[in-house]
């Protein structure tokens, strides 16, 4: 596996313990709707939150939460409402958020979660 996508997975599982550690149900992990994904679907106070999550080791390409563009942001938004149609989820609110874990040296990382990114 590249280095990209080992970073990327192990983002995603830092991510999985940080949403839980904050009292979040887990309801699904990398979600997938055609070529689109969602890294975690979770819900709270019958909120249902899709969080993506962006892993880096530094910020020479830009900070994780910039890649989340437009272009991305639609592709979520897209996959979200398939989701709930499928599942036939009903919740009173839904949330788009963005966990960023950037690695600053060897196993040490920063984590920042943007509630309601867009």
């Amino acid at each position: 596996m590249a280095f990209h996508n080992e970073l990327g997975k192990k983002g995603e599982r830092i991510a999985q313990i940080y949403v839980r550690q904050q009292r979040y149900s887990i309801l699904h992990i990398n979600w997938k709707w055609g070529h689109k994904e969602i890294d975690i679907i979770g819900s709270r106070d019958n909120c249902l939150v899709f969080f993506e999550v962006k892993t880096r080791t530094g910020s020479l390409y830009g900070w994780p939460e910039e890649s989340v563009h437009h272009k991305k942001r639609q592709h979520l938004q897209g996959a979200a409402e398939a989701f709930m149609e499928r599942t036939g989820q009903t919740p009173a609110a839904i949330r788009f958020d963005i966990i960023a874990i950037t690695f600053t040296d060897g196993e040490r990382y920063e984590l920042t979660h943007f509630e309601d990114a867009f």
